[in-house]
């Protein structure tokens, strides 16, 4: 039974809240208990007043009821009576804070009230000044049994600030932070206290030194437990090289937008780190060197090879040809026709066992999709975002041939509402159909399809701002989740933020919003049981 998260204080609850917090917790008298026993009547009679029911309930049920609700029902439960405030406040595991300056006054009664919190998020707009390390310490001093911190633009903490923290709370899991400005001896006190760190993710981390004279970060006690590594926007990311070797046990690389060249580096990771079972690189300068050094992981189940224009068919081959178990490739070409058909045919031929194959600015034509269809018979999710290879006969193709197809999207690409027809009668499994900015695909071939098969979702949508960006750095779980346990938003204290957030309006001209693939494979993600997990 988990906790659900927190909003923000104020909200109206959904009717859905409304009926389960009225179901489960009865209605109680919020009344003195020693005043409830007799009250005169107005004829001048004793009445008894009915009893709460409420107080037979032990502490710990209690307890287990406020984590099944949401965040306006919890909120609502702690104003009943002094001992449901406490009980809320000390089964709440999950807190979200402002973490302006101002907060330094107020951590002592807050985390007098929560005092159980292992999961905290401390978030400051970039346009106020953050808490310091005083804040930061005192946190550490109250939550000792922390396990997952998340740092958001809290830019007025330094090295001296985090090396107190980390020796405070050493059994932290789960560490997440982003554009801070300590530096690389901070980070090394956290790898060398926490030696139960298992995920780490850095995103522009300010106080890294530039150039050859960056210390080296890690690897520390904390190489033996990491599992999960994640790296963005780093101008000197290299620096983590020796944490990265030194993990011996890590299972998932992930790697955006981080400056130089990772070729050898690459190469040296994967010679001494045979465990990794996923691995990203998006808009990193790395060539089939790097690239091919994975083929020494045989285990990787999982290849996202987003915007790599040095990367091509050669690359891919060796990697198809050692890493049999994959089951997720998703490739952004950049449209440099550098992936083609030659690496597609490679995949199938190697990696029966893939279920899920994303091609955005790819160019595969029948030969490769045959091939994959044919040799791929666990196929369930394919996307086509830009491909102007991809025509009705390539869809008539998979129609025939996917037959385990359960989940298709189509973007920018030459189909017409023959394309729909096929799709009419082949793919036996298929539940759901996207088809964005295919200018020859209908609304009356749409509406066909619906009414041919009646089982599967069809989604057609022309209109839509020019952007094929679909990479899956923008996903949640990367955010601060890429921590979905910390999205919790508890106005415990009345800290306003300084700016408002853009309109979503504004981000969708923009064209910042989620693309179709990136939404649809998000869904896609925690599709019924065909994906084992990792």
């Amino acid at each position: 039974m988990g906790q659900s998260a927190s909003t923000v204080a104020g909200a109206t609850p959904s009717h859905r809240s409304k009926a389960r917090s009225m179901a489960v917790i009865p209605p109680v008298l919020v009344n003195d208990p020693q005043s409830w026993a007799v009250r005169p009547a107005p004829d001048g009679h004793p009445k008894s007043e009915p009893a709460d029911y409420t107080f037979n309930i032990p502490d710990e049920c209690l307890a287990c009821i406020f984590q099944s609700l949401g965040s306006g029902d919890r909120k609502q439960c702690s104003l009943v009576c002094r001992r449901w405030l406490l009980i809320e406040g000390q089964s709440r595991h999950r807190l979200s804070l402002n973490a302006q300056s101002e907060l330094l006054c107020v951590v002592p009664p807050l985390f007098t009230r929560f005092d159980s919190v292992t999961k905290l998020a401390l978030k400051c707009d970039r346009r106020s000044v953050s808490i310091g390390d005083d804040a930061l310490i005192l946190i550490s001093l109250r939550c000792q049994k922390l396990t997952r911190l998340k740092l958001r633009a809290c830019r007025e903490l330094t090295d001296a600030g985090m090396a107190v923290f980390a020796r405070n709370c050493k059994g932290l899991k789960k560490l997440s932070c982003g554009s801070c400005t300590f530096g690389a001896k901070g980070m090394n006190a956290l790898l060398d206290n926490c030696n139960s760190l298992e995920e780490l993710s850095v995103k522009r981390l300010r106080g890294i030194t530039d150039g050859a004279a960056a210390d080296p970060i890690g690897p520390g006690v904390a190489a033996s437990s990491l599992k999960t590594v994640c790296l963005k926007e780093l101008y000197n990311g290299q620096c983590f090289g020796p944490l990265i070797i030194g993990s011996k046990n890590l299972k998932t690389l992930k790697l955006f937008r981080c400056a130089g060249d990772w070729d050898k580096l690459l190469e040296v990771i994967t010679a001494r780190v045979t465990s990794l079972v996923e691995v990203h690189l998006e808009r990193l300068q790395v060539s089939d060197t790097g690239l091919s050094a994975l083929m020494h992981c045989p285990n990787i189940e999982i290849l996202h090879l987003v915007k790599t224009p040095e990367c091509t068919n050669v690359g891919l081959m060796a990697v198809a040809e050692h890493c049999k178990l994959l089951r997720k490739l998703h490739i952004d070409g950049w449209k440099t026709n550098r992936i083609s058909d030659e690496g597609l045919i490679a995949v199938a031929k190697h990696c029966p066992n893939l279920q899920e194959l994303v091609l955005i600015g790819v160019n595969p034509t029948r030969a490769s999709l045959e091939r994959l269809a044919t040799n791929c018979q666990n196929l369930e999710r394919l996307a086509l975002c830009g491909s102007e290879t991809v025509g009705d006969a390539e869809i008539s193709c998979i129609a025939a041939k996917c037959t385990a197809l359960k989940k298709l999207c189509i973007k920018s690409c030459p189909v017409s509402d023959h394309g729909m027809e096929a799709l009419a009668g082949g793919c036996p499994n298929l539940v759901k159909v996207k088809v964005k900015k295919c200018r020859a695909v209908t609304a009356e071939g749409a509406d066909w399809l619906r009414a041919s098969r009646g089982s599967v979702a069809v989604n057609l949508d022309t209109i839509e701002p020019e952007n094929q960006d679909a990479s899956a750095s923008d996903s949640p779980q990367e955010i601060g989740l890429e921590n979905p346990s910390l999205v919790a938003q508890v106005e415990a204290v009345n800290i306003a933020s300084g700016t408002a957030g853009r309109s979503t309006s504004f981000k969708a001209r923009l064209g910042l919003g989620r693309t179709l693939v990136a939404c649809t494979f998000r869904r896609w993600s925690s599709f019924g049981g065909s994906s084992r997990n990792h």
